[in-house]
């Protein structure tokens, strides 16, 4: 089994991104520990789209790992998602599912990859009250409910 691990840590202001690239080297060691083929990349330094198209055409399981900004992903993420996933879509995907003879359902059903994993792993500057809190900022919804 191959994964593919995205570090979407950004450089920018105070922040190192040390921490979700921290992450990212604990994942691949305990993936490769498990016998798992790991492959990386740190969104960060730089890409070449074609190069990713084929990371994730060739990936069983994806994790992305980011810092949670202002609700959202970095740029940087948003920005590797449109690029790559727009010019890995005929590889991804046959169609957004629809059919002609009934254009009102089965959106998002076209995917050619049902069989490949994800896992989305994001940090945040906030203590955990701030999640389960009913009075605090996210009124209780738990990490899970951040999204």
């Amino acid at each position: 089994m191959k994964v593919l691990i995205l570090d979407g840590g950004k450089k920018f202001g105070s922040s190192s991104g040390k921490l979700n690239t921290l992450l990212c080297d604990v994942a691949s060691s305990e993936l490769e520990a498990k016998g798992y083929e790991v492959i990386r990349t740190k969104i960060d330094d730089g890409y070449e789209v074609e190069s990713e198209v084929q990371k994730l055409i060739q990936s069983d399981i994806i994790i992305f790992q980011y810092p949670g900004w202002w609700m959202s992903a970095p740029w940087i993420v948003k920005k590797y998602i449109d690029e790559v996933l727009t010019a890995a879509a005929p590889h991804l995907t046959k169609s957004d599912g629809r059919h002609a003879n009934d254009p009102e359902h089965g959106y998002g059903t076209g995917e050619k990859t049902a069989k490949k994993k994800y896992m989305i792993s994001t940090t945040w500057n906030a203590p955990i009250t701030a999640f389960n809190d009913k009075n605090d900022f996210f009124e209780g919804r738990g990490c899970d409910g951040v999204t």
